[in-house]
């Protein structure tokens, strides 16, 4: 089950991003940021070549870099030295990330699916987290994801990141498993107990009835504060950006 403050301290996603003020979003400066203000942080998990978990949302450095090309073809050496677009800091390892977090609010980790799902990026997160001590959690898109953490770390709690899983956004997936995908029918055999769904489709009956189970309800990405009370009615927590999400008392 999530620590409590997972569900009481909201979730900087990708940790507090500002690029305004120079802090990118998954770097040093963004989730140094999020811990002095009190937030939970959630982060992105890529693998680099030589099989080092670095936090990383995209396959691609193209958007947050000067660089171009697939993450997973550079060293972890070689992507440590890449600076981060409007920012003065480069891309951080997961150790490095840990390191600093050191247990002092929620970390929520999301498991970038790899193509082809190998267990690699698992393995290293897994390692990794079994000398951590502080409240973390795992979480993916891809259910195969969250089933091999359950192997590998089994006293972690785990969660499904879910959706309308749209064809617009979804255009590798055909309709068959787009359609499966939405009714979420992993949850049960990953060993879940939280899914991250995205607050527009709140409302879908199946999330309705897993929180009847007992799951626990996030949401991604609420970026207004209209936003973030619309999704309460249904999410126990938000995962947030663009505004200073209040923490309750």
């Amino acid at each position: 089950m999530l620590p409590p403050d997972f569900l009481r301290l909201p979730v900087a996603h990708r940790a507090l991003h500002d690029r305004a003020a120079g802090r990118i979003e998954n770097s040093r400066a963004a989730i140094r940021a999020a811990i002095a203000a009190g937030y939970a942080i959630e982060i992105d998990l890529q693998l680099s070549s030589d099989g080092v978990p670095v936090v990383f949302h995209d396959d691609d450095l193209d958007r947050l870099t000067d660089r171009t090309g697939p993450v997973a073809a550079r060293t972890a050496q070689d992507l440590s030295a890449i600076p981060l677009i409007g920012g003065d800091e480069t891309i951080p390892t997961f150790a490095e990330v840990l390191e600093i977090v050191a247990g002092q609010v929620p970390l929520l980790v999301e498991i970038k699916d790899q193509t082809p799902f190998t267990g690699d990026l698992e393995r290293a997160t897994a390692a990794l987290l079994k000398g951590y001590d502080g409240p973390v959690a795992v979480m993916g898109f891809n259910p195969e994801t969250v089933v091999r953490m359950a192997e590998l770390a089994p006293g972690i709690p785990r969660g499904l990141t879910t959706c309308d899983y749209s064809a617009e956004d979804w255009p590798h997936l055909d309709e068959a498993e787009r359609a499966r995908l939405r009714d979420i029918p992993d949850y049960d055999r990953a060993g879940a107990s939280f899914l991250s769904h995205y607050h527009r489709d709140l409302d879908r009956p199946r999330v309705a009835e897993l929180k009847a189970q007992g799951a626990a309800i996030l949401c991604w990405t609420i970026r207004t504060p209209e936003e973030e009370r619309e999704a309460r009615r249904v999410a126990a927590n938000v995962t947030f950006e663009s505004y200073p999400a209040p923490i309750p008392a």
